[in-house]
């Protein structure tokens, strides 16, 4: 069987502390690989620049301009993580075999790679790398973390529990991903819809060796409600919930007036006023909101403004 042509996408954002250790590192595990047989010597790597404000570009194009073997694609402004990993992707979908994706900080174990293409070699089209071991994160970060998949699940989204976006894609599922158009990008979600057979691939996450998170606890919530926004309407279930416990509420609260001015017990009150008042506007305004978030989503995707714009392309 002919080795599987590879394309390495690593979206980037103000990596460059890391990128030069990043290439060594890949460039070394690449020869390695090819070595073995796993991939084609023409397998390459490709760096996609996603707005950064430091010299990241300038770092990805020395790189590119010195071993054909690398591309650099650069983004026109900040697009975020999942629209840079399409771009690397869909720029270069008919000229691989399979695709891998991967953060540039190498937190993700790459010798987990092999076991990817092995098993794509054996005929899975999509191989997840799930996380088996969270020793390296914090109380908090594992807590958070764990319970997010979790939340996800339980609300209909159809992620893999503790995977990220390290991910192996045959290029007839990455061809099949491009019907999915939506602007508001979730690739968790979405990849697992595309079907095919799939496997998983097990690794320990390393320690970051240089440069600093582009995903702290605020960007990490925000992108779990885009998620769950994206793809389950178990919220908007919650609303007509809340509605029905306010109408039970309001219900028994009429019962207790009704009674009371039967019996003749009725005293004109502030807090009987102002507590109703104010339990039910607050509810209210919360479920508006949430309504306008769902609103807001179809107001994006009905423009269908591009989910990405490439500026410049090195050794394409």
């Amino acid at each position: 069987m002919n080795s599987a042509r590879l394309l390495l996408v690593l979206p980037c954002y103000n990596e460059e502390a890391i990128l030069h250790h990043t290439y060594a590192t890949l460039k070394h595990y690449f020869a390695e690989i090819v070595g073995n047989g796993l991939i084609s010597p023409d397998s390459k790597i490709c760096f996609v620049n996603d707005g950064s404000r430091d010299r990241t570009w300038e770092i990805i194009a020395d790189i590119a301009a010195g071993d054909p073997t690398v591309i650099g694609v650069k983004l026109s402004r900040n697009f975020g993580h999942q629209s840079a990993i399409l771009a690397g992707l869909e720029h270069h979908v008919d000229d691989f075999d399979c695709f891998i994706t991967l953060d540039a900080d190498l937190q993700d174990d790459i010798h987990a790679m092999t076991g990817m293409l092995e098993k794509h070699r054996d005929g899975a089209m999509i191989v997840y790398g799930v996380r088996n071991d969270r020793t390296t994160d914090s109380w908090f970060k594992r807590v958070t973390a764990e319970g997010f998949y979790t939340v996800m699940q339980k609300m209909g989204v159809p992620v893999v529990f503790n995977h990220a976006d390290f991910r192996l894609m045959d290029r007839r599922v990455l061809q099949e991903l491009g019907n999915f158009r939506e602007i508001n990008l979730f690739l968790r979600g979405i990849v697992p819809l595309v079907g095919f057979r799939s496997e998983q691939v097990f690794y320990k996450r390393l320690d970051r060796l240089a440069g600093e998170t582009k995903y702290p606890l605020r960007k990490m919530v925000l992108f779990a409600w885009n998620g769950i926004t994206s793809f389950s309407t178990f919220p908007m279930r919650l609303v007509l919930y809340f509605g029905v416990f306010n109408f039970v509420v309001a219900m028994a609260i009429f019962v207790y007036i009704l009674t009371s001015y039967l019996f003749g017990f009725t005293v004109p009150g502030w807090t009987s006023t102002m507590l109703p008042i104010t339990f039910f506007s607050g509810s209210n305004m919360m479920a508006l909101g949430l309504i306008g978030e769902y609103i807001g989503k179809i107001y994006e995707e009905v423009k269908a403004r591009p989910r990405y714009i490439i500026e410049k392309v090195v050794h394409d």
